[in-house]
Formats: structure tokens, C-alpha cells, sequence
């Protein structure tokens, strides 16, 4: 899933002067003489105060809607929301203390870790590093794996099955160490999407879940360069659709919303929404949101109240953006709100997902209230909190309650699911 990196200046996860989860891991080591192979596990180590905390979420412990969040360190996970929280999913910058606070409210902390190409093309390595991460999350009290790729790999080449092999074999491997362990997968917007081709049906069938990233549709503008929506309603509902046709389990499915935004320099300024974005350097051969910055929530809402424009809405894309001025140079962002995120929540239903994903806890300010009593920290708190409320609101509303606010094309959507769309580009084309 996507890694920001927070824009008020502060030091990136892997800048920071902390313990890691590998250093700690080898203190651990070094003190009890613990080793992959010795089976023995520190339950003196625990860092809850009831031992209990430390034992994994049961098998037969599932939720009927999964609710995940991915925690990018530090303590935000002290602001979450836990009455909402199915899952957590942690990477190598945690606080070990979010492993008891998540098995205090029955949810299971996943450690995300990244496959590297090296890895895939030699078996022996495979086996060492499933057998390393099996060891890393038996003992450090976590419930099991979420593998992001991000390789660019041919379907016609050897790396291709080594990918679905890998895959394969990690979940068996937890599976049997760790029974009642989850293993997911993360894997793009649409099949085949954003240099990700992979063996999506076979890789689906292994794992307990795949982790759609339903963001980042405009990461290659295939048609003119103008600053887009992030997520737009139909391409997300397409893509997610895609991935239904191929024949997976849509009960596997579990879609990301986007806790950002994309900040566009405009190259020409015509009016807001007809930003033209600097074109990429040759040799590129598109332009798209790759070339634009990362903007989180939290910092929209602050600089909404100073922009040029205001908040505009988008009726095609069913997304918000605004304009905002600095020096002589004109800037459009376009990013998720509640509206937005209440019109793609209510998919989760319509196609019968698994569950949603808010794939950033960063993207949100939970100490501006403690910070100022103004107006705009005010504004700034209850427009958070409604994210939090429209993002998980959905998941838990019956099905008609669901889409009764849903005002998109009724059309539109019968089509996409009865197969009369056909995708073609970033537009869905009728036939």
C-alpha cells in the first residue's frame, strides 16, 4: 500500500532515531539466545499487562466486514478509533504497544513486509525469508502477514510464477506455524494496472485477502495532462469489478480509500479544474500523479479556508479539489473527503466486498483540538471526525440503507455489473 510522507517536514518512519522492529528483534536474540529453530517463545517479553494480550487472535475469530488500518508508527494508534478497528497492519517502525491495545479490542495486528526481486529468483532465499518473518511475527505477538509488491515483473517470464510460488508457499508456511494466522496481498486499482501484472486469480486463491489499493488511478495519464481525481467514483467501482470477473471471490476483496491528496503544479492555469500539469521530462512518454505531491488530510483541511476557490466539486469524478496560489504559480489538489469517501464506502456493499481499508493513520490530525481552540482547529477536528464516520459508516449499514444516498448514474452502474461496460483507458466505454 502507499507510503506518504508527511509534509509538515517531519523525519520519514526509516529517518527516525528509534527502536526498529529488527533491532529490538536482535537485542532479543543476543539476551535469551533465541533462534528461528529453537521454537522456544519470550512470553516473559510481553509487553501488555495481561499476558494474555500476547496470544493470538483465534481462527475462528472473524468479522463479517474487515475494517483495516495502516499504522505508519509513532503513537498515533493511542487516537484510533478502536471500536471500529477489525485489523491493524504495522511496518517495521512500530510501537510494540499497539499489539496490546489491538488484542484489547479483539483486533489482530498484521506486519506488513516487502518482497524484493532478488528474493523471488532464488528458492533458497524464499525459504529463508518466510521462515524469518515467521519467526518475526511469532515473537512479536502479531496474527500473521501483509506482502506488498511493488515489481514491475512480465507475465511471460519466469518471475511471474516465482511471484505465485512465493505467495503460495508463505501462506502454507503460516498457515501451519501459525494456525489462525491472516496472510494478504496487496496489489493495484484495477488487474494489470500501474506496471503490476501479476498471477491476480491464483495469487487470490492462496491468500485469505487481497488488499486493493482503489487510489492512484491517474499515476499514468494516458490522455491529456490535466490534474485529476485520485480515486474517481467509476474507475475504483471498475476496477474492483475487474478483479470480480477474473473470478475472485469478491469475499476476498478489501478496498482502500484514500486518506490524501494530489497537489498539481499547473503549467497553464485556465480555470479551476483545467489545470495543465508540467509535462514529464522526455523520455517519459506520460504524465500523471507521479509528478505531483502528496498532500494528507490533515493538511487539506487547513489550507482549504486559504485557497483561491474554495472547495469545488467534481460531478464526473465525484471527487472534491480546490485552487490555491503561491507566488505567481497556480496549484490544484484533488483529494477525498466524507462526500467522496461516503460514495465509494457504499461500493463495499454493492459489489459484496470483504471490507475497507483507510490505508494511512498519518493522514490525520488527532491533536489539533489539544493544539488550538480556534475556529479553523474546530473546523478542522469535526471534519476528521466525519472521515472517520463516513469511512466506516458504510461497512456496518444494511444494504438498502447503504446506497440510498448513492447519487451516481443507476445506469452506469447496472451496466458495470451486468458486463455491458467494457473498460478502455481511464473511461469505461458502453457497448
Amino acid at each position: 500500500m502507499k507510503h506518504l510522507t508527511v509534509s509538515d517536514g517531519s523525519p520519514s518512519p526509516a529517518e527516525r532515531m528509534c527502536w526498529s522492529l529488527v533491532s529490538v528483534q536482535f537485542l532479543a536474540v543476543l539476551a535469551l539466545g533465541i533462534y528461528p529453530s529453537s521454537g522456544q517463545v519470550p512470553w516473559e517479553w510481553c509487553p501488555c499487562q495481561s499476558p494474555n494480550l500476547c496470544n493470538l487472535m483465534p481462527a475462528d475469530h472473524q468479522y463479517q466486514v474487515e475494517v483495516i488500518m495502516f499504522d505508519q508508527g509513532g503513537t498515533d494508534w493511542q487516537h484510533y478509533d478502536w471500536s471500529k478497528i477489525t485489523t491493524v497492519v504495522v511496518n517495521d517502525d512500530f510501537d510494540t504497544n499497539i499489539v496490546c491495545e489491538a488484542h484489547q479490542n479483539k483486533a489482530r495486528v498484521i506486519l506488513q513486509a516487502k518482497l524484493r526481486l532478488e528474493i523471488l529468483s532464488n528458492q533458497n532465499q524464499r525459504k529463508k525469508w518466510i521462515s524469518y518473518y515467521v519467526f518475526v511475527v511469532k515473537h512479536f505477538f502479531m496474527d500473521g502477514i501483509n506482502l506488498d509488491v511493488t515489481l514491475t515483473i512480465d507475465n511471460e517470464s519466469e518471475l511471474y510464477n516465482d511471484l505465485t510460488r512465493m505467495v503460495r508457499d508463505t501462506v502454507q508456511t503460516f498457515h501451519k506455524e501459525i494456525p489462525g494466522s491472516q496472510v494478504s496481498f496487496n496489489v493495484p486499482w484495477s488487474p494489470c494496472k500501474n506496471n503490476r501484472c501479476y498471477d491476480f486469480v491464483e495469487i487470490a486463491n492462496a491468500c485469505d485477502l487481497l488488499m486493493v489499493a482503489s487510489f492512484d488511478v491517474q499515476s499514468f495519464m494516458m490522455d491529456e495532462c490535466f490534474a485529476k481525481a485520485n480515486a474517481p467514483y467509476v474507475e475504483v467501482f471498475t476496477g474492483l469489478l475487474n478483479y470480480i470477473r477474473l473470478g475472485i471471490d469478491s469475499k476476498k476483496l478489501i478496498m482502500g480509500v484514500p486518506w490524501f491528496g494530489y497537489d498539481y503544479l499547473c503549467e497553464q492555469y485556465f480555470e479551476p479544474g483545467r489545470c495543465y500539469v508540467t509535462v514529464p521530462p522526455t523520455g517519459v512518454g506520460f504524465c500523471g500523479s507521479l509528478i505531483a505531491k502528496v498532500v494528507p488530510y490533515k493538511d487539506i483541511i487547513q489550507q482549504l479556508p486559504d485557497s483561491i476557490t474554495g472547495r469545488y466539486w467534481d460531478d464526473n469524478h465525484k471527487s472534491p479539489y480546490y485552487v490555491y496560489k503561491e507566488g505567481e504559480k497556480y496549484h490544484e489538489v484533488w483529494y477525498d473527503d466524507p462526500e467522496s469517501i461516503s460514495l465509494k464506502s457504499s461500493i463495499l456493499k454493492k459489489l459484496k466486498l470483504r471490507g475497507i481499508i483507510c490505508p494511512d493513520g498519518k493522514c490525520y490530525d488527532y491533536t489539533s483540538m489539544a493544539q488550538s481552540c480556534d475556529f479553523l482547529y474546530v473546523k478542522a477536528y469535526d471534519m476528521q471526525l466525519e472521515m472517520w464516520e463516513e469511512c466506516f459508516a458504510k461497512a456496518n449499514a444494511p444494504y438498502d440503507q447503504a446506497f440510498s444516498d448513492l447519487t451516481y448514474n443507476g445506469d452506469v452502474i447496472n451496466k458495470l455489473v451486468n458486463g455491458v461496460g467494457t473498460e478502455f483507458g481511464h473511461r469505461v466505454v458502453y457497448v
